[in-house]
């Protein structure tokens, strides 16, 4: 389904699927329909009631409208949801109907739901993390030698190649892909506890009604219920809030370089993307600029969860109510994200012809460094550097390139001679380990060792 118009910047048609109110409605009924035949399992209920349980549990002839409004007087979905589904049994086999949500308490239906949901969605993130990797792999290899101005504080310096560029957001997206998947692991977990964590109404069956209702839902057993503990879900929405801020530094840095004055990298235009409702020059970084949204939406939300995490007793006042709308927000912000960087490094156009003439530009004043250090094996670098502060001085004032300029000082031609200072301009010459580290960053992971 297409996206509210008013998400319509913040998620991706999935995951606006996978959070639609059929969507949430339909995972609170899988855990009502395993709950009873897990119970059945155990001989808790009849198998005839669950299996009159589970063919009730679709979303047909749900009131979604009126389920809303008893979660907003309920503070939980779970008791409008479970009066619902025992009404719609009734009518049709009332005996059934006394067995629905057996021994379970509203917030554990609520909770096996979101990581029932949080499973769907890890193929989409993940799927589109993969297309980053596989994108930015490939133009790291494919300008492993194209030069071009390495910049801090916004400022030129010494050069870089565009490949270690590339490598480097490689490096951040992949760990942060690992972080992610990590979470996930630990996260996608049953919650059932009864009222208070001790599923007590079961009698001694409780514990392994937990089990075969996991196993229904193919979903991890966790020790024990974890109703107030939320230290897995707040690292899984922290992995998220890293990653998206992994993501956003690279949609930072492409789109500087699509400044006109930069002129290096763009990303790819199209019908309906990139322009302007009144300049029709324009070719806007749209991927990049949904994703800088999202890297300034997320911490937001992450520290607005953190903060949720102290929960009082065994059922929280206010943090768990909180929960669903940001954990919804979080996992469509980082999977447009991804998705939208996907989009962008598949497509993306680099120039570098642009970037050599932007070195060029600078008339060798990047090379400053490589000076001094040349002179400094002579002169010592505190001598060196404060000629080379006059010498760039110098070549701004003056409009000279900065070898022509350090072959008129006396100081500098006497250690230094004019072939050397004609090859301190050269930019393939002064990047230092550069392929090597690119190497490093693009070297396929290491297979993990079985235990």
């Amino acid at each position: 389904m297409p996206a509210r118009l008013i998400e319509s910047l913040a998620t991706t048609e999935p995951l606006a699927e996978l959070f639609s109110d059929q969507s949430v409605l339909q995972a609170m009924l899988d855990f009502e329909s395993a709950l009873a035949r897990a119970e059945a399992q155990a001989g808790l209920v009849p198998k005839s009631a669950a299996r009159a349980i589970t063919a009730a549990a679709n979303t047909d002839g749900f009131d979604i409208a009126e389920l809303a409004r008893g979660t907003l007087r309920g503070g939980t979905p779970g008791i409008p949801l479970a009066k619902a589904l025992t009404e719609k049994l009734r009518a049709k086999d009332p005996d059934a109907a006394r067995f629905v949500h057996r021994g379970a308490t509203s917030q554990d239906v609520a909770d096996t739901a979101l990581v029932l949901l949080l499973k769907r969605a890890q193929p989409l993130l993940i799927g589109d993390l993969s297309r980053v990797d596989a994108a930015l792999r490939k133009l790291s290899q494919q300008h492993k030698d194209s030069v071009m101005l390495g910049r801090t504080l916004m400022q030129p310096a010494p050069p870089v190649t565009f490949g270690l560029k590339a490598a480097g957001w490689l490096g951040a997206v992949q760990r942060g892909r690992e972080s992610l998947v990590a979470a996930f692991s630990r996260t996608l977990l049953l919650q059932f506890g009864g009222a208070t964590g001790t599923a007590a109404s079961l009698g001694d069956r409780g514990a392994a009604v937990m089990r075969a209702l996991a196993k229904e839902l193919d979903l991890g057993c966790p020790e024990a219920p974890w109703h107030t503990h939320r230290d897995r879900l707040a690292n899984l929405i922290t992995a998220c809030g890293v990653l998206v801020g992994s993501l956003g530094k690279m949609a930072r840095d492409i789109s500087l370089l699509m400044q006109h004055e930069v002129g290096e990298a763009a990303e790819p235009g199209g019908q309906g993307r990139g322009g302007s409702s009144t300049m029709p020059h324009k070719r806007n970084p749209i991927g990049c600029a949904v994703t800088l949204a999202a890297a300034h939406r997320v911490p937001g939300e992450v520290a607005a969860f953190l903060s949720a995490m102290v929960q009082e007793h065994e059922r929280g006042v206010g943090g768990w109510q909180m929960e669903w709308p940001v954990v919804a927000s979080v996992i469509q912000s980082t999977g447009l994200a991804a998705a939208s960087m996907a989009e962008v490094a598949e497509g993306l156009s680099v120039d570098a012809q642009r970037m050599r003439a932007n070195i060029d530009a600078t008339r060798g004043v990047i090379f400053a460094e490589r000076a001094m250090m040349l002179l400094g094996e002579n002169l010592g670098r505190d001598v060196a550097h404060k000629l080379l502060e006059e010498a760039t001085q110098r070549s701004v004032a003056q409009g000279k390139h900065l070898a022509d300029v350090l072959a008129e000082m006396p100081e500098v031609a006497s250690h230094i001679d004019r072939s050397a200072l004609k090859q301190i301009e050269a930019p393939g010459q002064y990047l230092g380990s550069a392929e090597e580290f690119r190497k490093a960053l693009t070297a396929p992971p290491l297979p993990t060792k079985r235990k």
